[in-house]
């Protein structure tokens, strides 16, 4: 019997959601509450990501409780800093006291992360950035996103706090839009418990390479986490893994493996109109036909055949691979 990694997922994977023409909505809100029942009824989860602050009337306890009863465990905490209050930005914001209200935001969703032993407190500032040419001033911009982050690293140097980066939306041009960008942006920091969360999607959807990236991340000791989901690379489609991009998935837990990164196998995906327990099911299915065909894979050969990049027997190898890993 395969001894798969730990599969986890961000709790918004089973959240109902909107968007701008199904105004309504695509179900009924769900509560924090809600979001963990489900799930943990997928069976194969052991981790998930919270939003920070919880629903209105859930409280710590409560999802402690809720946790404990699913068998479920937090590996990070992700503080809501990109909605309506915070439309101009979170560490960005030209108006200081948005810029310390996204920060409070931030302090509470370190303490939940202390409370809930979590791995880590996600940040993405989906709203810094800009929209148009002209429309800041670019040293400016830079100088708010990192000092900020900076200073959050430092008032709670017991925690981690890893960036998860995207090239645009809900902006056109978001700060933190890159792996190369996030490296250089923690190397100007200069502190030491501030990683990188890689989206695979977001990846897709910047024009990067995955693996190569996650290579150049893990290089400067820096993959602290990662999500898996899939997309036409046109858009952050958050589709279920395996979606398209089968071989693409491969190459970059193949990445993974070689290096030796262990951490959790983690789900960000958004079922608007699908059943949010079976997509997960189906997505880990996936993940785990992935990781079998991870010990299908023959090292030594593809080596060889990267040695000389030749490109035809590299990709003999892969096929083979994925063909035999069939069903557990």
């Amino acid at each position: 019997m395969t001894t798969y990694p730990p599969f986890g997922a961000g709790l918004w994977n089973f959240a109902t959601y909107v968007d701008r023409y199904a105004t309504d909505g695509y179900g009924d809100p769900r509560s924090t509450l809600d979001q963990i029942a489900l799930a943990g009824a997928v069976g194969d989860l052991s981790f998930v990501d919270l939003n920070f602050p919880f629903t209105p009337g859930v409280t710590l306890d409560d999802v402690v409780a809720a946790l404990d009863e699913t068998g479920l465990k937090a590996i990070g905490v992700t503080p809501d800093i990109y909605l309506r209050a915070h439309a101009k930005g979170a560490f960005t914001n030209p108006d200081p006291a948005a810029r310390a209200s996204a920060r409070a935001i931030m302090d509470g969703a370190a303490e939940a992360v202390r409370a809930l032993g979590a791995r880590y407190v996600k940040i993405w500032p989906g709203q810094d950035g800009f929209d148009y040419p002209f429309q800041a001033d670019y040293a400016d911009l830079s100088r708010l996103a990192i000092e900020g982050m900076r200073d959050l690293a430092r008032a709670h140097p017991d925690l981690k706090f890893v960036i998860e980066y995207k090239p645009r939306e809900p902006r056109t041009h978001m700060f933190w839009c890159s792996a190369a960008r996030a490296i250089l942006g923690i190397q100007r920091m200069e502190v030491d418990n501030v990683g990188v969360l890689l989206d695979f999607g977001h990846a897709l959807f910047g024009g990067e390479s995955p693996a190569e990236a996650a290579q150049l991340l893990i290089d400067h000791g820096l993959l602290w986490g990662m999500d898996v989901n899939d997309n036409f690379r046109g858009w952050d489609d958050d589709m279920m893994v395996g979606t398209l991009h089968w071989v693409e998935t491969l190459e970059f837990f193949h990445v993974l493996r070689k290096n030796g990164w262990e951490g959790v196998w983690q789900l960000d995906q958004f079922p608007f109109r699908e059943e949010s327990v079976e997509n997960a099911k189906l997505s880990i299915r996936f993940l785990k036909r992935i990781y079998r065909a991870l010990d299908h894979l023959d090292e030594a050969a593809l080596a060889d055949a990267q040695a000389r990049q030749d490109a035809l027997t590299s990709m003999r190898l892969v096929q083979d691979a994925l063909f035999a890993a069939g069903e557990d």
